[in-house]
């Protein structure tokens, strides 16, 4: 069942869940994209093949919010403003540690091996820049909640560079070397972008499912 967070006749904002691909991959299975086009061929009886396009992604165990445009225009607009990094993406996440400090910066260059799809920290040269700004804002017991904001959308980013700090996210199943069994405590809970026709911002929020490991925090938006 889709869960639409926000709609007009230009685009689509819907929460992603969690461990569903954006897109069709080599695993077939449901995938959120075909979602939003059943979607819309149902909602609005639409014949043959209904245009949704896709402008930006999530990792597959990582839910949240996601905007889809429903017009070429619209698809157009969305995608310039992602390569403007006008589309602001801000993530919840559970660390498994105490963060230091109340604020911070984390600017590393990354680097993926296409072949493990592992994400490395390395050197200027050979990796491409990132940046993440973060805030704590709860600690319960050897768990810190914090607020990041990315200014580059790269692969794996929050988690490797947490993870390469000895922070892993919680349940991060790939870059903690102590994971644990659950889902990983990562969600993009608000999305801001411009408008592709009215050019003013649109915020869309949706807060994390309230289970372990969220639970243990007050969250509200």
């Amino acid at each position: 069942m889709l869960n639409v967070l926000y709609e007009d006749n230009h685009v689509l904002a819907v929460e992603k869940p969690v461990n569903m691909p954006t897109n069709e991959d080599d695993s077939h299975d449901e995938d959120l994209l075909s979602l939003c086009k059943e979607y819309l061929k149902e909602t609005y009886h639409k014949p043959g093949n209904v245009y949704c396009g896709l402008v930006h992604r999530l990792d597959r165990p990582v839910g949240g919010v996601m905007v889809f445009a429903k017009t070429s225009k619209a698809a157009s607009r969305l995608s310039d403003s992602v390569r403007r990094h006008e589309l602001k993406k801000e993530y919840l996440a559970v660390i498994d540690g105490i963060v230091p400090q109340a604020h911070g910066t984390f600017i590393d260059y990354l680097t993926k091996n296409e072949h493990t799809n592992m994400v490395s920290v390395t050197d200027e040269a050979h990796g491409k820049k990132c940046i993440l700004h973060y805030d704590v804002l709860q600690v319960k017991g050897l768990r810190t909640l914090v607020h990041i904001t990315l200014e580059t959308g790269r692969s794996h980013q929050i988690r490797v560079q947490f993870a390469s700090r000895n922070l892993p996210l919680v349940y991060d199943q790939r870059y903690s070397s102590h994971p644990g069994k659950g889902q990983i405590a990562l969600y993009a809970f608000r999305l801001t972008f411009p408008h592709p026709t009215k050019k003013e911002p649109v915020t869309v929020e949706h807060l994390p499912p309230q289970k372990d490991p969220w639970d243990a925090f007050e969250i509200s938006l």
